[in-house]
């Protein structure tokens, strides 16, 4: 149900990337679907994010998402937010102990943050738009603004598509070359022609570095290649389905340092 990170295994914070098991939902959800955007049952969405926060040791309400919307913004949470009122934004960070922050994903790439000194985190949501515009660094430097250094900052890459399953066409390759044109390294020829297999964890990787981020952790897992673990929107694009489930990958300050 959970998978856990060497380098965030840190005294007073706790972390986890959720897989989709371990919840109540069921049929394309099924089980732990944490996304309140997807067209499941709502009491099934509400427990399952309960045993998640459960799991971090955190009340349901402190339980926090944002409303994703592919951007480089990233909210500060000094208290709890309604579900319903939650903010537009890409990234999350805290320096309130009870309060878990998490993204969610399928496909795109989590990472979460922490200055275990400055006891400052952080959780953001890198799909290739996210990465691109910058939602990395705007992470760094807010989490900086609440008294973390970048140097000291640690970075775990989550489950999410990998380069073998992750086929883009030629109008986004020139996105990327007119955008970041360091980004050419990121990509590597297609079967089809004019087309390129995206290295989507490098590149979130590629722009931590940039940010002065040196402690960095991927777990390596791709969303698309393990369909019995993980929810993935490319493989429901591929298999014609309706909707998709959604992981939440979150951090969480304790009291337990």
């Amino acid at each position: 149900m959970i998978i856990h990170a060497e380098t965030l295994k840190i005294a007073g914070i706790r972390h986890a990337f959720f897989t989709r098991e371990g919840g109540v939902s069921g049929g394309l959800y099924s089980s732990l679907n944490g996304g309140v955007g997807s067209r499941d049952h709502a009491g099934h969405i509400a427990e399952n994010r309960a045993r998640m926060a459960a799991a971090l040791d955190v009340e349901p309400h402190c339980f926090l998402t944002a409303y994703q919307v592919h951007s480089p913004e990233v909210a500060v949470a000094e208290t709890p937010w309604p579900v319903e009122a939650r903010p537009r934004a890409d990234a999350i960070v805290t320096r309130t102990v009870g309060l878990a922050i998490g993204v969610t994903t399928a496909d795109c790439g989590p990472v979460l943050f922490a200055d275990p000194a400055a006891r400052v985190v952080g959780a953001a949501h890198a799909g290739w738009r996210g990465a691109l515009s910058g939602v990395v660094e705007a992470t760094v430097a807010a989490m900086e603004r609440l008294g973390a250094t970048r140097g000291r900052i640690r970075a775990v890459l989550g489950p999410m598509i990998r380069q073998g399953n992750y086929e883009v066409g030629p109008d986004f390759i020139g996105r990327f070359a007119a955008e970041d044109s360091g980004s050419a390294v990121f990509f590597r020829p297609a079967a089809r022609e004019g087309h390129a297999l995206f290295d989507l964890a490098g590149y979130i990787a590629g722009r931590l570095n940039r940010a002065g981020v040196q402690q960095i952790e991927d777990l390596g897992f791709c969303t698309y290649a393990e369909p019995a673990r993980f929810f993935s929107f490319r493989r429901t694009t591929h298999r014609a389905e309706p909707d998709y489930g959604r992981h939440v990958n979150a951090i969480a300050l304790a009291d337990d340092e």
